[in-house]
């Protein structure tokens, strides 16, 4: 486990200014357990409902944020005419679905299902099947060499081939994007290469339950993809029964293979004259949810950002049962109030940053990075401006895992090996100054089993380049993700300590001389 690496003996000569010091020192101590109880007390109440995105309880929660960074004088970012980013959540609900086989009506539920999300409105027809084994197209390996499958129906497999135990695609024992998200990637390839729609098959799904059914009647809520707007076509998933009656008798050896991995011999190959018919039609609610964000603008640099984000939005309520959030991440976000209200302060009584400090609360974060892949991919500020993303994800509790004897006074940093070399030197140099609390980076191992990396917002800004710090506790047994993780669970001297450390960290990047470098490569692989 790698610990805090001292930097002192180099201060004097790496330059680290600590710009307005005595004034950091001064506007850190806004940062204290009665102003971060008083709002986590509120974002962590039954009131808010578990705040699950897409709810009343998240926009409430967004109306309790937004009030305050209004209160404390925050800026509104001109291009969003206020203080929320707002992104769409889709919501479907099937209306009709047919898929006719040389002019037989298969049953719905019973021969196949079709996935809401990944099908429009719509319709497709041809008078030739195709196989094309896992419905691969990619420089590594390909199912669609030698096929011709221009106007006919595609038929494949989920999965993807391994070889001496690695995936094809990536190399490793991790899989690739045509596992995750997989079908939206078969399926525009399959459009690419000129096919007339296609039929799906799980290779662990043989029949369909009534669970499986009903899902495919009406959606949960859920976020675009990012990549809809790409051709793509139509699918049905089909029954192993009904897979069989059009593959033929090669249909056991196929599905035997893939649930193996194994490869797809050419032999196999398989194209029929099969007539397939299929019509789908879906009515779609539309659901806003939001990012809330404020500013303090800078001074000579106000055209350079530093972002100190956490995501507002939990679990909601399940059961009956409020999971209330509150180390998960409601201490996050109240850092971010009060970080905010010190920097407004500061502005106030003439020492301003030198750049722009933007302060954003997110949603989604718990249903997949919603929030922060929307700002990523629709950013209001440039991100070649964005000098770095300081995220805060669980900063209130105690891992209960952690036995070593610096337990009460810790704090796991992602992300300080990795974009930028000026990560860890500013962030060292000002916990040393200020917090001397330990910085453990055991979560940077790009062999760390629990991914944490890619768990929380600040890998949306790291895959596009900006550097970025992530604090955490650690904290992923005990009451993660259960309704008992309540206020009275709140390590208070510790939470306000972590949250001191990030300010300190934040008042340098904002007033340094340079943006931070971007000279490191990202050796994490994808998400």
């Amino acid at each position: 486990m790698k610990k805090l690496m001292f930097f002192v003996c180099l201060f004097a000569g790496i330059g680290i200014s600590f710009a307005q010091t005595d004034a950091s020192a001064k506007y850190a101590d806004i940062i204290n357990i009665n102003n971060l109880h008083k709002h986590l007390s509120i974002i962590a109440s039954a009131e808010m409902e578990g705040r699950e995105t897409g709810t009343e309880g998240q926009r409430r929660a967004a109306a309790y944020i937004e009030s305050q960074f209004k209160a404390i004088g925050l800026k509104s970012v001109a291009a969003l005419k206020g203080y929320q980013q707002y992104y769409p959540l889709y919501q479907d609900s099937l209306v009709s679905c047919q898929l006719t086989i040389n002019g037989k009506t298969t049953e719905y539920g019973k021969d196949f299902i079709s996935q809401l999300n990944n099908n429009e409105n719509g319709k497709f027809k041809g008078s030739k099947l195709v196989f094309a084994g896992y419905g691969i197209d990619d420089a590594n390996y390909s199912d669609y060499t030698g096929l011709d499958v221009k106007g006919k129906i595609v038929i494949m497999f989920l999965g993807e081939p391994k070889k001496n135990g690695n995936y094809f695609i990536s190399g490793s024992n991790r899989f690739s994007e045509w596992t995750f998200p997989g079908i939206s990637k078969k399926l525009a390839a399959a459009a690419a290469k000129g096919a007339a729609g296609v039929l799906l098959i799980n290779p662990r799904q043989e029949s369909f339950n009534d669970r499986a059914v009903e899902n495919g009647k009406k959606t949960g809520v859920y976020f675009p993809d990012s990549k809809a707007a790409e051709k793509s076509l139509n699918f049905a998933q089909l029954s192993h029964a009904l897979a069989k009656e059009l593959i033929g008798k090669n249909f056991d050896t196929l599905l035997a293979t893939v649930k193996t991995n194994g490869l797809m011999n050419s032999e196999w190959a398989m194209e029929s004259k099969t007539s397939v018919a299929y019509s789908f039609q879906k009515f779609r609610t539309t659901i806003n949810a939001s990012n809330v964000v404020g500013i303090v603008e800078g001074t000579d640099k106000k055209d350079e950002y530093v972002f100190v984000t956490g995501h507002y939005d939990h679990l909601g309520m399940r059961n009956g049962n409020i999971y209330y959030g509150a180390d998960d991440d409601g201490s996050g976000t109240c850092s971010v109030i009060v970080m905010a209200e010190a920097f407004a302060k500061a502005a106030a009584e003439g020492h301003r940053p030198r750049r722009t400090m933007v302060f954003m609360t997110v949603s989604g974060e718990e249903k997949g990075l919603w929030g922060s892949q929307y700002y990523s991919d629709n950013p209001f500020y440039s991100l070649d401006k964005t000098t770095v993303d300081l995220n805060i994800d669980m900063v209130g509790r105690v891992d209960t895992e952690r036995t070593t004897a610096d337990s009460l006074n810790y704090v796991y940093v992602i992300g300080h090996d990795k974009l930028s070399s000026d990560l860890p030197v500013i962030n060292e140099g000002a916990n040393n100054k200020y917090t001397n609390l330990v910085l453990d980076y055991k979560f940077d191992d790009p062999n760390d089993r629990n991914r944490i990396y890619f768990r929380s917002d600040h890998y949306n800004f790291a895959r596009k380049g900006v550097p970025i710090l992530f604090f955490y506790d650690g904290m992923l047994k005990s009451d993660y993700h259960k309704p008992t993780d309540t206020i009275e669970k709140i390590n208070w001297e510790l939470y306000e300590k972590r949250t001191r450390m990030i300010f300190h960290t934040a008042w340098e990047m904002a007033n340094r001389d340079e943006m931070l470098k971007r000279d490191t490569p990202l050796n994490m692989g994808t998400r």
